[in-house]
């Protein structure tokens, strides 16, 4: 499982930097949450991002399928 959060920021057209100002996340877990170097966020982290992308948090994760 990993997350969609860099695609749904890009179509928004908004930099790591948006997206944190606008989450409370800072740039560096989305950074780390985005490239799969973190794998687990918190309930609260990913509630966030998905409210800041006006989203749901169901669309924020993905399933890789092997």
């Amino acid at each position: 499982m990993g997350y969609n959060i860099k695609d749904l920021r890009e179509k928004l057209n908004m930099t790591q930097e948006d997206l944190a100002r606008k989450s409370g996340v800072s740039r560096a877990t989305i950074a780390l949450l985005e490239c799969g170097a973190k794998k687990n966020a918190t309930t609260q982290t990913i509630m966030k991002i998905a409210s800041a992308l006006n989203t749901t948090v169901d669309a924020i994760f993905y399933v890789d399928c092997v």
